[in-house]
């Protein structure tokens, strides 16, 4: 039965225009079409039978997977390497500390240098407002012209580990738990989602997860509200998307400053943290300048400014406002547990228990999405490729 889902799965994937994702990068959702979103979906779902019937999907014999974070991560890091060696790449870490960086070199000879049998560039630059995209992007211009100049043989694509503006891999893992976990795509028209901020007693958390849920579940006809405190506010460019994309699709964009109001009969909430947008420009400002202190200084403001707002917490009395109580609870972890990970946070101890085994299947899509990003970018014809795979049907574990 399961290899019978496969072969359809393939037949969906052959059916849709994947031809601009070929040698692409993947760096914002919004950059994609409907079509190209949806075959990511379709191939996360393909390699994911495919590893539980042990079917090897590996489809590369040797090859580099480059992985450039300037930021934490547990999920995302391992993600990319799961995503790479599945499809047969060996992942190699970036260490700036330890590359000629330090010694001057530049952006355009640092990703021509790493890329000469690399296949892929995973990169996470979220830190600072105006910063992250622009560096991926001189990275995607640098192999390019490495490539047209004939010094690398192939052109690696970058992938968007999280940026200052879009998170894709996690959005778009948040909206296959979504698809999966209310049936299909096609039931999604008309659900509310409520992206809400909450407290959090740490300070500078990226706005790219509100901005990449906002920009991505307003493309399938939701009804997505934007919560949070005056002086919150996320990226204005961002919200002009999302208001377009629901104007498209069918669905709706709306803002309140009141998480109960947009908890209020919500089929879906996502209550995250984040930093206010006027203020990571600030701290974009002052690193710039250098000026550590000016950064300290910074950091005591937006504690106390977040801790004027400890009541935006995902409570039980909150979640009792949705649709029937039961709404689904999303994170993109970790989260702050009030009375676990510290005192006051984003969500009560016994909601995110109830919902700990969902949470940790949303994170589990997150290889296979990435590993979607990876294949659909390097074969022209991914539906064939797919079926030459099951034909041969060579076993994982063997």
């Amino acid at each position: 039965m399961s290899r019978v889902c496969t072969n359809e799965l393939i037949k969906k994937l052959g059916l849709l225009n994947t031809e601009n994702m070929y040698l692409n990068d993947f760096l914002h959702t919004w950059d994609k079409t409907d079509q190209e979103l949806s075959a990511i979906f379709t191939v996360a779902d393909i390699l994911e039978k495919m590893r539980k019937d042990n079917i090897s999907p590996k489809v590369f014999d040797s090859g580099l997977g480059i992985s450039l974070f300037r930021d934490n991560s547990t999920r995302t890091r391992f993600s990319f390497a799961s995503a790479c060696n599945l499809l047969g790449l060996e992942v190699q870490d970036l260490d700036e500390g330890k590359s000629q960086v330090a010694h001057g070199e530049t952006v355009r000879e640092t990703a021509n240098m790493v890329s000469f049998m690399a296949d892929i560039i995973g990169i996470r630059d979220d830190m600072y407002i105006g910063k992250g995209h622009t560096y991926m992007k001189e990275v995607a211009d640098s192999v390019e012209a490495g490539h047209q100049e004939g010094v690398l043989e192939q052109r690696p694509t970058v992938v968007n580990l999280q940026c200052d503006v879009d998170h894709p891999t996690q959005s778009m893992s948040d909206m296959l738990h979504i698809i999966n976990t209310f049936g299909g795509v096609e039931k999604l028209k008309g659900k509310k989602i409520a992206m809400t901020w909450a407290y959090s007693p740490s300070y500078g958390k990226p706005l790219s997860v509100p901005q990449g849920v906002i920009g991505l579940m307003t493309r399938f006809g939701m009804d997505v509200t934007l919560a949070h405190p005056e002086g919150y506010e996320v990226m204005p460019e961002v919200e002009e998307i999302a208001r377009l994309n629901a104007a498209s699709s069918g669905g709706s964009f709306s803002k309140t400053g009141s998480m109960s109001e947009a908890f209020e009969d919500a089929d879906i909430v996502y209550p995250k943290s984040w930093a206010p947008f006027v203020a990571m420009e600030k701290r974009t400002d002052l690193y710039g300048q250098g000026d550590q202190d000016g950064i300290n200084e910074l950091e005591k403001e937006l504690l106390a400014q977040n801790a004027e707002h400890k009541d935006w917490e995902c409570t039980e009395e909150l979640m009792a406002k949705t649709k029937n109580g039961k709404a689904l609870y999303m994170h993109c972890l970790p989260a702050d547990i009030s009375g676990v990970s510290c005192d006051e946070g984003e969500v009560a101890a016994s909601v995110f228990d109830r919902y700990r085994v969902p949470l940790y299947k949303e994170a589990s899509y997150k290889p296979y999405i990435i590993a979607a990003m990876i294949f659909l970018s390097k074969f022209k014809n991914p539906a064939d490729t797919f079926q030459s795979l099951l034909d041969k049907s060579n076993s994982r574990i063997r």
